[in-house]
């Protein structure tokens, strides 16, 4: 009898454990059902948010290329490379491109004044720097004891000038009254040029139209920059 009391002990606590393990498991699978459960409203949320975010920023690409279509991308393409130191190197080149120049018959000494006031601020600070003072001294000494022709005279003449000009002088630069005079001065070359070259198509002939374009460029320099 006891054994068989034994025996009904171990079965019974056995089948308990077996109970109890199967409702651990029990809870342990709906637990992971209510968190996977709770992932996968999560990722669908996610989800929906992401997919309007994409249709938000496709329209607003579409908005935005529709704008493009209408007002065009012309204006913004060609006032990007005209900005103040690009116009002061064309008017420089141009300037030095009239000193060479054979197809003209301007006064080339204003071209100087107008070399000095339409210059690059670091263009002016390399020539009024140590390299530059250099180079007006060792093209002193060539002009002393050799012959230089005349028109390497003039760029000579325009270092010497504003390495010895004064402050008030250079402080015209970019200033309104300094525009106006470097305008002044142009629009008196441009007279110059197309009054001796005798007719409006003999300023575009083969021989004089390097010397056209750099006057054009000139004179168009000033005028876009008092409109800055």
């Amino acid at each position: 009898m006891k054994s068989k009391r034994a025996i009904d002990i171990v079965v019974g606590e056995s089948s308990g454990d077996h109970d109890d393990d199967l409702s651990n498991k029990h809870s342990n699978f709906s637990g992971e059902a209510t968190v996977s459960g709770e992932k996968a409203v999560a990722e669908h949320e996610e989800g929906e948010d992401i997919a309007a975010g994409a249709e938000i920023s496709i329209g607003s690409r579409g908005a935005m290329n529709k704008n493009q279509r209408r007002r065009g991308w012309g204006p913004v393409c060609l006032a990007a490379p005209f900005t103040a130191q690009n116009l002061q190197w064309i008017s420089t080149i141009s300037s030095a491109v009239l000193m060479f120049a054979k197809g003209t018959a301007i006064p080339k000494s204003f071209l100087v004044p107008l070399f000095a006031l339409q210059a690059p601020a670091s263009l002016i600070s390399w020539i009024k720097g140590e390299y530059g003072v250099w180079t007006a001294f060792l093209a002193l000494l060539v002009r002393l004891f050799f012959y230089i022709p005349g028109e390497l005279e003039l760029p000579f003449i325009a270092l010497l000038m504003i390495i010895v000009a004064p402050y008030q002088v250079m402080n015209l630069r970019r200033t309104q009254e300094g525009l106006i005079v470097s305008l002044v001065i142009a629009g008196y070359l441009a007279f110059q040029h197309f009054s001796r070259a005798g007719s409006l198509q003999k300023a575009f002939d083969l021989g004089s139209i390097i010397a056209t374009l750099a006057i054009v460029c000139v004179v168009a320099v000033p005028c876009l920059l008092l409109k800055e």
